[in-house]
């Protein structure tokens, strides 16, 4: 697969404050978009076209660090908290209820993203067993392999692991005959598909390699639609090179990384794929005000965009349609 060296630009619009670092956003069918901020609330807004009119209201408090938010039909939402585990919120009266807190006696930490399927099974990921969230960069350099796919059952409460070893798991979509997921491996810049049904079950295979950048939350609005994919940013030739050197080098630059100060860099982009890997959409922008998109989701007619670093999200406009 090659992604095109021209993309499109991606020009945010306006922002609008929400609290620090949305990492993720996703719409209900309103044209609401929903976040969780680092100090553990859950916010949702209203009118994100209009900067001038749109509202942004607390529904929760995770009492973590939410992450990877999934809506389900029935309006609540599944919520990866990388304190507190798998999470199921309620975004009427705000309740939190604890869906896994570990797997295999094993404290669930950093929780990153989710999805549900229509028979209510979830799968969610795990980015690191050895570095918490805020040494995540530790874990991107070092680049030892210790992210999961977890899959947990109905009526269950203790997760099962299907995929291991996986570089920084993180986004997940699903299929639109829900026959199999797209992972995105962070710290790999690609995007696998791990086979939910069929004579591949349990298997996966590479869905997108040799990204530009890397892949971060995905969002799928309608199964008929594009799955969207979050450059968090763009490849950096030393860190490839760094990741074929030995293990102790690597560990020792990981030490180094995060006591490092960092900033992200100006650019930014998202892509858009459909279920056979084809590319759809590529928008970028370098020298962009807004850094580290983390997230991206379809809403009130526009893309608006979710960060780990910003204090709000950007909203920009839609692509043409092909």
């Amino acid at each position: 697969m090659r992604i095109m060296d021209h993309p499109s630009a991606l020009v945010p619009r306006h922002y609008i404050a929400m609290g620090h670092g949305p990492e993720d956003v996703v719409a209900d069918p309103r044209g609401r978009v929903l976040a969780g901020v680092a100090d553990g609330r859950i916010l949702r807004l209203d009118g994100p076209a209009d900067p001038v009119t749109a509202r942004t209201e607390v529904i929760a408090e995770t009492g973590g660090r939410p992450l990877g938010l999934e809506l389900l039909p029935d309006g609540d939402l599944l919520v990866c908290d990388a304190e507190r585990g798998l999470l199921r919120v309620g975004t009427g009266d705000g309740t939190v209820r604890i869906l896994a807190d570990s797997v295999a006696g094993e404290p669930l930490r950093f929780c990153s993203n989710v999805v549900s399927l229509s028979d209510g099974t979830v799968y969610f990921t795990v980015s690191s067993r050895r570095h918490p969230l805020e040494h995540w960069i530790g874990d991107i350099v070092e680049h030892i392999g210790t992210g999961r796919l977890l899959r947990l059952a109905p009526g269950e409460d203790t997760p099962e692991v299907v995929l291991d070893g996986l570089q920084f798991a993180n986004g997940l979509a699903v299929g639109a005959d829900e026959s199999f997921l797209v992972v995105a491996e962070t710290g790999a810049c690609r995007l696998i598909r791990y086979w939910l049904t069929g004579p591949e079950a349990g298997r996966s295979e590479p869905f997108a390699e040799n990204l530009p950048g890397m892949p971060d939350n995905l969002w799928r609005g309608a199964p008929d639609g594009p799955v969207w994919v979050a450059l968090a940013g763009p490849r950096v030739p030393p860190l490839d090179l760094l990741h074929r050197s030995a293990p102790s080098v690597r560990r020792a630059a990981a030490r180094v990384a995060v006591h490092a100060p960092f900033r992200p860099t100006g650019t930014i982009a998202v892509l858009a794929f459909d279920d056979e890997g084809r590319v759809l959409h590529h928008l970028a922008r370098r020298r962009s005000g807004y850094r580290m998109v983390t997230s991206v989701c379809e809403a009130d007619g526009h893309l608006v965009l979710g960060s780990l670093w910003e204090p709000g999200v950007a909203v920009c406009e839609p692509p043409a349609p092909k």
